[in-house]
């Protein structure tokens, strides 16, 4: 019991000399732990004899609370440096300049939008809009296309509970613009629709925009003269040759797709025709007044030819590299 100064004296030594957590917890262990030197001193006690042990176990307790208190504050400057170092190491030049930001942009299948719709409005065309989950009467039977109509399994569409669907074109909101203001109406309808197929070409998900111009004495000629002068407007040659050949729609009669002559010949932009009497009829406009032609594009396919771009999946991976080429 004589060495407990002894003890004490090597115990706050080598507290001095730590320099890392781990090292100090070694420390304390050495002197208080289960085999440590301070602990083989209180076990020795009941070797004493009464009168003895009191006093004897005073000096044992005094000297492990002066460890201890030694050990606390060495941990606590040995945290402190530590500190002190990490924010010295995360220091801010405030001085310094700004980081440079890059500005975002529009996404290609937007630009073309905008684009598009700018082209049509200088025609007078008016923008529309409607719900992208459409009732069957909407997105089919007023279109002419009737529950046991061939052309509906054409659409490979999504249904959704209740019996509605994801609608397979941007035509419904013709049909919702017509029941809503008759005729004469002008309109364009852009927006995304949603059909069961995909690959490099081909989306699950994609933007059509469809036009609609009903009137009195509107003719062929008229559909012809609006989607060449549009799309030699938006492909910027005015010598850009248009054909319009035979196709069926349901809902338009007689019905043509429309090719323009590019570098690797004829290449399919979209469909028209005009307007059915029978979706006259549907949506309460009478067929023996009013004529109208109807068309449709899809403004992916449109993007892709604007800028060049071989594989519709790209506007979809949101891939920041190749987007940064829009801004």
């Amino acid at each position: 019991m004589t060495n407990v100064d002894a003890i004490l004296a090597s115990g706050l030594t080598a507290l001095d000399a730590v320099t890392d957590l781990v090292e100090l917890e070694q420390v304390k262990a050495r002197f208080l732990g289960k085999s440590g030197e301070l602990t083989g001193l209180l076990k020795q006690l009941g070797t004493l004899a009464p009168e003895e042990r009191k006093s004897t176990g005073a000096i044992i307790n005094q000297a492990k609370q002066a460890f201890e208190a030694s050990h606390n504050a060495r941990r606590d400057a040995i945290n402190a440096q530590k500190l002190e170092q990490q924010l010295a190491a995360e220091a801010l030049d405030v001085t310094l300049p700004g980081r440079g930001t890059s500005a975002g942009g529009l996404h290609p299948v937007t630009l073309t939008l905008e684009r598009i719709s700018a082209l049509f409005a200088s025609m007078g065309f008016a923008v529309a809009d409607g719900p992208e989950i459409e009732d069957d009467f909407h997105n089919f039977q007023a279109l002419n296309m009737p529950a046991d109509h061939p052309a509906r399994a054409m659409q490979d569409t999504f249904y959704v509970e209740g019996g509605d669907v994801l609608r397979t074109h941007t035509s419904p909101i013709q049909v919702r613009h017509m029941l809503t203001h008759g005729a004469p109406v002008k309109i364009i309808a852009p927006g995304r629709v949603y059909r069961v197929d995909s690959d490099a070409t081909h989306s699950p998900m994609f933007h059509q925009m469809e036009g609609l111009w009903v009137e009195e004495g509107v003719s062929l000629a008229d559909l012809k003269g609006v989607m060449t002068d549009f799309l030699r407007r938006f492909f910027e040659r005015d010598d850009l040759q248009v054909r319009f050949r035979p196709s069926f729609f349901p809902f338009t009669e007689p019905s043509a797709e429309i090719d323009v002559l590019g570098d690797r010949g004829w290449l399919e932009v979209g469909g028209c025709g005009m307007v059915h009497p029978n979706v006259l009829q549907n949506v309460n406009i009478d067929p023996e007044r009013y004529t109208g032609f109807a068309f449709g594009i899809g403004l992916d396919r449109f993007a892709m030819l604007r800028y060049g771009v071989n594989d519709l999946r790209l506007f979809f991976e949101n891939d920041l590299n190749f987007l940064k080429q829009f801004n």
